[in-house]
């Protein structure tokens, strides 16, 4: 029997996490093939008619521990997100009694650990800093953006464009996100951040993520982010991330950007075959 038509008759076991308050569907996919459209993603994301979510998660078989694949809820894909990274490698390390794991995804090989205390750590690899890599449409200064407010364009496997700003808290984001996330210098979309110095260690952030809107939190906006302070002299590499749910730790070290973190597995649940049936 194909893999669409088994969940169609028995449905789609799930998991519900969240990374300070950066929610997830988690979809595990190593015993069995699933053929996960956009328009499955969408749907399954929609707050009121499906589950609801940030992200979408798929974990898949692969040659390292697994491989990550990543849906926005309005059913695009991503390369990368690092809290739903933190939060598969929390499961996977609960589950195999690991302390250290290999994962891959399209961003390429990241390595997560146990870091104590409740708490997990991931590498999201180097940031990108050229404007081709971002990428951006035309070849200019990725620290100091030519766009009014002057904010810096940083890769995390996804494209990032960080304002810093007096008061983070005076920013109307959705307004304010929605007209960056589509600026013509970013032919991918953009997740936007506005980020308020409190120390040289020490920032306040709000998020608008790409293809998803106001979120509570961003694991790789967190490392963006860190990774524009300090390239501007604001901060030191290492710095504490206040977002709307909670703190990150990040650290900007020669083998790429360690984001530091609690996870929450919220509930297990299975997606019925008459909700999958609806979306096609």
């Amino acid at each position: 029997m194909p893999a669409m038509q088994r969940i169609l008759t028995s449905g789609l076991p799930f998991m519900k996490m969240h990374g300070l308050g950066n929610d997830f569907v988690i979809v595990d996919a190593r015993a069995q093939s699933i053929d996960l459209t956009p328009a499955l993603a969408k749907g399954i994301g929609h707050r009121q008619f499906g589950v609801g979510f940030d992200q979408l998660a798929v974990i898949e078989n692969g040659e390292s521990d697994a491989h990550l694949v990543f849906y926005n809820a309005d059913g695009s894909t991503s390369a990368a997100c690092g809290n739903a990274t933190r939060c598969i490698a929390r499961f996977l390390m609960e589950e195999t009694g690991k302390p250290e794991l290999t994962l891959t995804t399209e961003r390429g090989t990241l390595y997560a650990r146990d870091a104590g205390d409740g708490l997990t750590s991931v590498n999201m690899g180097p940031p990108q800093l050229e404007w081709h890599e971002i990428p951006l449409a035309e070849e200019v200064d990725t620290l100091e953006l030519p766009i009014e407010g002057v904010p810096s364009a940083t890769g995390m496997g996804n494209p990032h464009c960080t304002f810093f700003v007096d008061d983070a808290e005076a920013i109307p984001l959705e307004e304010f996100g929605s007209r960056y996330e589509y600026h013509p210098l970013y032919p991918e979309r953009t997740n936007v951040q506005v980020a308020q110095i409190i120390g040289p260690d020490h920032v306040r952030m709000r998020v608008w993520e790409r293809g998803v809107g106001i979120t509570l939190a961003s694991g790789s906006s967190s490392c963006a982010t860190a990774v524009a302070a300090a390239r501007r002299g604001l901060t030191g590499r290492k710095v504490q991330i206040e977002l709307d749910g909670g703190t990150i730790w990040i650290d900007w070290r020669d083998d790429g950007v360690w984001m530091t973190g609690p996870t929450a597995h919220v509930f297990s649940g299975t997606l019925t075959p008459e909700f999958l049936g609806t979306l096609g």
